[in-house]
């Protein structure tokens, strides 16, 4: 029997109604603040990310899905959207003189080690902002995270923990000033670490090693390197976050593992799915569009990790998402059933909102409105000959005994399903 490739997950009936309730508030939330739905493609050039996501980063090191195409060129499937999304807007000329306000949403690829929370096949919802250069759209977007936790009655499960990067050039001096620390230290770090003090040496902070936590307690801090401008920007982000009400915490160590990060970074964390904590995450990327051979762009955006997020969701909602049909259509003479699939068919043109399933297969009514049941339907359809002849409706409410059985006209019956 072949099975699932590691990593790529299957994703069921009853898991896959809870996504698509996450998704659906999600996307419900960042179209409410005006932001507009963009697609990607699954593939770009191998070139876009190392580039944009930076060649000394693990993801483009270690972790992407490349492969060469007939023609020779190098393609990779995406492992994140941000460099695609710039790539996508540049490209269409819609960066140049402009703002943008867009979100994605779909697979991404990363070959990392599985575990619960972390998949080689991964799903991201993001949204990002161009051309805005202040921290009132880092805070706008910071505040659209904290909404979209708020529709899904997350919020207590998260926290936010923000930082900056200071300017290009505050990164770097504070960069060679890490290699400088720890260089004569590089025999008391850890296996990553050490790869990563050639490569990419601000990533040991996110380290969790204690040994090496403790040799980062007296290395340089990065706030000490951060330029005017860029704390005069956070102090007015950290201003905006406290009019909006969205508690946050300094975390200096705050880094975030891509290149192509300035100003501006944040995570949202939980603590309440072990190791994986970060349900979200962004940041300021000024830079990015310049790299990718666009004009100097301001951008910022996030990304929010939906494996995760749903894996909170079922916490805090423990109860099955809603079943499979709001109404179930019964046929109680198998000689019915072609005005069975008349009357489903009317009442879908009547209820496009509803999902109407056609009971098949035969079977007694008792059985029939066990599946019923089964489904979650509210409501079941019992089509018998007098409802055929008539073209009325018989209803019985699944769910609530005092409401029973009733034969009403179609247009009554469909007024009662439409008021639930």
């Amino acid at each position: 029997m072949v099975k699932a490739v590691r990593g790529m997950r299957d994703i069921l009936p009853e898991q896959a109604r809870r996504w698509d309730l996450v998704e659906q508030k999600l996307t419900e939330v960042i179209r409410g603040h005006a932001y507009e739905a963009i697609r990607l493609p699954l593939l770009e050039f191998t070139e876009l990310f190392a580039r944009g996501v930076g060649e000394a980063t693990d993801i483009v090191e270690k972790e992407m899905y490349t492969l060469a195409d007939r023609d020779g060129d190098s393609l990779s499937l995406r492992p994140e959207g941000t460099a695609s999304s710039v790539r996508m807007l540049q490209e269409h000329g819609y960066l140049y003189n402009q703002t943008q306000r867009v979100f994605y949403a779909g697979p991404m690829f990363r070959y990392e080690k599985p575990q619960k929370g972390r998949y080689r096949q991964f799903y991201q919802i993001g949204a990002e902002a161009y051309g805005l250069a202040g921290p009132d759209i880092d805070a706008e977007l910071i505040g659209l995270g904290w909404a979209c936790w708020q529709a899904l009655g997350i919020e207590s499960m998260v926290r936010l923990e923000i930082n900056t990067l200071g300017s290009a050039d505050a990164r770097k001096q504070y960069r060679n000033a890490l290699v400088s620390y720890l260089s004569p230290l590089k025999d008391q770090l850890d296996e990553d670490s050490r790869r990563r003090l050639a490569t990419n040496p601000m990533r040991i902070l996110d380290s969790k090693n204690p040994e090496t936590q403790q040799l980062l307690k007296d290395a340089p801090k990065l706030p000490d390197f951060v330029d005017g401008q860029s704390i005069e920007h956070y102090d007015g982000l950290k201003g905006f976050l406290q009019d909006l009400g969205i508690p946050f915490r300094e975390n200096p160590n705050l880094v975030r593992g891509l290149d192509y990060y300035t100003h501006t970074v944040f995570e949202w964390i939980t603590d309440d799915l072990g190791s994986q904590g970060a349900v979200c995450a962004g940041g300021r990327y000024d830079g990015l569009v310049e790299r990718l051979g666009g004009r100097a762009t301001p951008a910022v955006g996030f990304a929010i990790g939906l494996d995760r997020v749903v894996l909170l969701h079922e916490l805090a909602h423990e109860r099955a998402v809603e079943g499979a049909a709001d109404v179930y259509v019964c046929v109680l003479d198998q000689q019915l059933n072609g005005a069975a699939m008349q009357t489903t068919q009317a009442l879908r043109m009547a209820l496009p909102s509803q999902r109407i399933r056609l009971h098949m297969g035969g079977g007694n009514l008792k059985k029939q409105l066990k599946k019923a049941d089964a489904s979650g339907a509210q409501v079941a359809v019992l089509v018998d000959q007098q409802s055929a002849d008539d073209g009325g409706l018989t209803l019985k409410h699944l769910r609530d005994a005092a409401l029973g059985q009733e034969s009403l006209s179609f247009d009554a019956g469909v007024d009662r399903l439409r008021q639930g």
